[in-house]
């Protein structure tokens, strides 16, 4: 067992995303080493550059260009195109998950959770019950486990915002996955590195393993699942 860390609430996501009505569009980008989240300079047709408040609802009236865009604490959010070691990666462990996934459990990629007004979009999500093929997205109440791929342009919102996000929203499960070197790694620890956390009494997140390559562990929430990160790679 690896020492608790516990996520924040919701309404502090919202205070870290609070902005000026004119800056409400994003592309998250790297500077100095951190995620940050920069006003873009062009506003893509479609979107209002003055709104200060957005739902997922607004993203049916966003153009279907290729971009995908998230909405977290009311802002909109687009990320810059993930790398081929990141696509890699989650398409191995979709793979793996679809191995031994229980009859009444579903896993898809790319997929928004539908979080009252909100909709992230967790790089994979598993989910229990009937899979909506024609809805918009899932209901957070059908998610059991987000798992979330760090990028470089994506690491402030993998660790800290949607984290947040998900755990108030009561998914159970969360995880992490570190593919590039990253502040806080240890010694001799191999990439890929999975951080599994389950939802705490205290609506946060608890740090139930970390598992880097190399390492072979099962783990038993939201079912059993054994898995060395190297797999997951070239």
């Amino acid at each position: 067992m690896q020492p608790v860390h516990r996520s924040g609430s919701r309404s502090e996501v919202s205070a870290r995303l609070q902005v000026r009505s004119t800056t409400v569009f994003f592309l998250l980008d790297e500077v100095g080493g951190v995620s940050v989240a920069m006003p873009m300079p062009e506003v893509p047709l479609g979107l209002d550059p003055v709104r200060d408040y957005w739902t997922a609802a607004d993203l049916d009236h966003l153009p279907e260009n290729g971009i995908r865009y998230e909405v977290i604490g009311g802002q909109i959010i687009v990320n810059a195109a993930p790398k081929p070691r990141h696509q890699w990666l989650i398409k191995w462990l979709v793979r793996a998950l679809d191995a031994v996934l229980p009859v009444e459990y579903y896993c898809v990629e790319g997929v928004g959770v539908l979080i009252g007004d909100d909709e992230p979009i967790p790089d994979l999500i598993v989910g229990r019950g009937t899979i909506p093929m024609d809805d918009n997205g899932i209901a957070a109440e059908h998610v059991v486990l987000a798992v979330e791929v760090v990028s470089k342009s994506t690491t402030l919102t993998d660790r800290k915002m949607k984290p947040d996000v998900y755990a108030e929203a009561g998914i159970p499960n969360y995880w992490r996955i570190e593919i590039n070197p990253f502040k806080g790694r240890l010694p001799g620890e191999e990439l890929p590195v999975l951080f599994a956390h389950v939802l705490g009494e205290n609506v946060g997140y608890e740090l139930t393993h970390r598992v880097s390559a190399g390492q072979s562990v099962t783990l038993h929430s939201p079912f059993e699942f054994t898995v060395d990160p190297a797999a997951l790679m070239p």
